[in-house]
């Protein structure tokens, strides 16, 4: 079994489906939930890490102490070069722990599903080549990622916030947006956030429309989550040594 630590920083945000495509993978699954499940010291006999999102700051250190501990595994990981994935939350974290910058967004937030689209760099990326070049996803978030960190690779895009997706040397990941979802989760951050809500598309949050457009996620991520596993699992081959010391743009 492939042993991936879960960092599941928010009860509101659970693995989901993700859970599920990484378990079919092939992967064993140790969720830790902060602060009531206490973290590992180190990454020892994991082969890979996985972050996921949170309704704090990702500097949000005064309310949630252990979020300096999640960023120190984060900073780890990408200097072992541990295959990891930041979701949201866990890509601002994995941005603030490795040099990158994280703020709140100047044009307000990003709320419901959307569509990324692919960079030049993710066509040669072992877990984006095979993506299609628009890829379905949620989106709820305030914070955004303003500056990658150093030598990181821009691998997805979208018209308000450019840092959708980056890579970090050959196999640390975070995606700003959301994939493991449900339907019934988005509805009860909508009903959590009704002023965030608002801001959707006009029919967005229907039923319907989360169910269909998750069909959709689900087509799109699940290779995904099933090609993260097997690089993982040395399965797979990391992507080249970035040449680059400034966020490709």
């Amino acid at each position: 079994m492939t042993r991936l630590l879960i960092i599941q920083p928010d009860a509101g945000d659970p693995l989901g489906p993700l859970g599920d495509w990484l378990t079919e993978a092939g992967a064993e699954l140790d969720v830790r939930q902060p602060p009531e499940h206490e973290l590992p010291e180190s990454l020892e006999g994991y082969a890979g890490l996985i972050c996921l999102g949170g309704g704090m700051g990702a500097l949000d250190d005064e309310k949630h102490p252990w979020l300096a501990d999640v960023r120190k595994l984060l900073s780890q990981a990408t200097g072992k070069q541990l295959p990891t994935l930041g979701i949201c939350l866990g890509a601002q974290l994995l941005a603030a722990a490795t040099g990158g910058q994280v703020v709140v967004g100047e044009d307000g937030p990003e709320v419901g599903p959307a569509l990324v689209s692919k960079k030049d760099a993710a066509w040669t990326d072992p877990l984006f080549a095979d993506l299609p070049l628009m890829q379905d996803v949620i989106q709820f978030h305030n914070d955004v990622i303003k500056r990658l960190p150093p030598g990181a690779e821009l691998l997805a895009s979208a018209p308000r916030y450019q840092n959708q997706a980056y890579r970090l040397r050959r196999c640390v990941y975070g995606v700003q947006f959301h994939i493991e979802t449900t339907p019934e989760v988005v509805r009860r951050w909508a009903e959590d956030e009704p002023e965030m809500a608002e801001l959707t598309r006009p029919g967005a949050l229907e039923p319907e429309k989360l169910i269909s457009v998750h069909a959709d996620i689900a087509e799109t991520w699940r290779p995904f989550a099933h090609r993260f596993v097997r690089l993982a699992a040395g399965e797979l081959d990391a992507a080249a040594e970035s040449q680059r010391t400034l966020p490709l743009a």
